[in-house]
């Protein structure tokens, strides 16, 4: 193959990416309200934290990616300070979170109650560029609710609760609110 062929095709698949990003099927995860009859947005219940940002990760070609464009790895409460969370190492993939502390603070069982993915879901297109600008070590105060969301075959629902983990055990927020409290590097 030659380099201008190859060059065109990365071209072309790039082209493809941004139409079906745009297309109406991702309304909701550019902030806009459901067009495609299929899907929905149920409110559990509000929502409301504030959260270190430990790393964020874009998705685009997932199913879930019409709702929720960018997953926060997060941790709250005593973990919010500096000193624990720059301890914390983690992965984001697939729509999960992996982490671990060399001494967490508390228990181990305990302690995975500090640590969060998030999947977010833009309320506004406002909402939508704040949610991409978040950097590690930012502290930010979330607003929304805890949503269930439903689109052909897929139904895909919030924990309501801290002490999970695995599948069922990730938040999904439809973010009203984005607000820094501090930026600082951990």
């Amino acid at each position: 193959m030659t380099k201008r062929f190859i060059l065109s095709m990365l071209f072309a698949l790039s082209a493809f990416q941004v139409q079906a990003s745009q297309s109406t099927e991702y309304n909701i995860a550019n902030g806009l309200a459901p067009v495609a009859k299929e899907q929905s947005i149920s409110v559990l219940q509000p929502f409301v934290g504030d959260f270190r940002i430990l790393g964020s990760k874009v998705y685009t070609n997932d199913e879930q990616a019409k709702f929720s464009p960018i997953d926060y790895a997060v941790t709250r409460g005593l973990f919010t300070a500096p000193e624990i969370a720059s301890q914390i190492k983690f992965n984001q993939y697939d729509r999960y979170l992996n982490w671990q502390m060399a001494r967490p603070p508390l228990p181990p069982k305990l302690a995975m109650q500090f640590v969060s993915n998030m999947h977010i879901i833009p309320a506004n297109p406002q909402i939508a560029k704040e949610i991409k600008k978040v950097q590690r070590g930012d502290l930010v105060r979330i607003k929304g609710d805890l949503v269930e969301v439903k689109d052909k075959n897929l139904v895909w629902k919030s924990a309501l609760n801290w002490d999970g983990y695995g599948d069922g055990a990730c938040k999904l927020i439809r973010v009203d609110s984005i607000q820094w409290v501090e930026k600082q590097n951990i």
